[in-house]
């Protein structure tokens, strides 16, 4: 299982509304605006949407979805150097075919600078291998779905399997214990009852690029910035059926032996009837002990 990215977030239970008393009764504060406060006057079950939220699976799906349908990427990765300088990178296109039940990918055109690669062919930077081992098929692969139930915990073996799944828990479950990251322990659990007394959560109407939205934001209280993972968790539902439209993180962490500060922007596009990954942002410095800092930042654009 490849490129898998999942939403199991959002389990809030007390609103307190900006300036207005409370509509309901929620067990962890949940800042409203004007026009959240007013629909649920009116009505709107807000507890019903933050249930529904948190049994989202639209957001990993979208990412499932590029299994089963042909699209051409760009893939621009850099890694820096400690004076910010560039020192390796590749930008290259790829087109996927989707043919029947199988699918497989073919390189358009490719640059690359510095050591990039390994002289075996291989890449020199484990950032670069993880991106492709989400983003590049090799050969010919058939009989993969957009089905989620149950994916999140599905495992490859090896050192990049191991990598995507911690990845998965770490970006895509927020509100959940992670497994195999050693000295975080509920630190990323953002829901957990130690943790959540760490964060501002607000709701709010918003547009999102012509989209009418619900903004849901989890932002640490400033005094516990140090103790937490997430420094920000935003993410817009659409309206109408609340599927997830973007998605922003900033995650950072020191444990003595390793240390990251990653930032993440995500981006989906309805195409017919399916909800895909159209851009997915990454800057993240990372470093863990034996091993060299990398600095990097990528992108990858879809067109379909």
């Amino acid at each position: 299982m490849k490129r898998g990215l999942l939403l199991c977030c959002i389990g809030i239970v007390c609103v307190v509304a900006s300036k207005a008393q409370d509509t309901t009764a929620f067990k962890f504060p949940l800042q409203m605006d004007s026009v959240v406060v007013s629909a649920a006057r009116k009505g709107w079950d807000v507890a019903a949407f933050i249930r529904r939220v948190q049994n989202d699976t639209t957001f990993y799906k979208a990412f499932r979805g590029l299994h089963v349908v042909s699209y051409t990427a760009t893939n621009d990765i850099k890694m820096f150097g400690r004076k910010g300088d560039v020192i390796a990178s590749l930008l290259s296109h790829t087109r996927q075919t989707r043919i029947n039940d199988c699918h497989s990918m073919k390189v358009l055109d490719e640059q690359v600078t510095g050591d990039f690669y390994k002289r075996n062919g291989d890449y020199r930077y484990f950032t670069a291998g993880l991106f492709a081992y989400l983003f590049f098929t090799k050969g010919t692969i058939c009989h993969e779905t957009d089905l989620v139930a149950n994916t999140l915990q599905e495992r490859e073996p090896g050192l990049m399997g191991k990598s995507e799944w911690q990845l998965k828990q770490l970006v895509f479950n927020p509100g959940g214990k992670i497994k195999g990251v050693p000295f975080i322990g509920n630190k990323a659990s953002i829901f957990d009852p130690e943790m959540v007394k760490m964060y501002d959560f607000k709701l709010l109407s918003v547009d999102y690029e012509g989209e009418d939205c619900y903004l849901f934001q989890a932002i640490p209280k400033p005094e516990c910035r140090s103790e937490v993972v997430y420094n920000e968790l935003s993410t817009w539902f659409r309206k109408t059926d609340y599927s997830i439209v973007a998605r922003d993180y900033s995650l950072s962490y020191k444990a003595g032996v390793y240390d990251f500060d990653v930032r993440m922007k995500v981006r989906l596009l309805q195409v017919g009837a399916k909800l895909l990954p159209a851009r997915i942002d990454y800057d993240g410095n990372w470093h863990v002990f034996t091993k060299d800092r990398e600095r990097s930042r990528f992108s990858a654009i879809f067109t379909y």
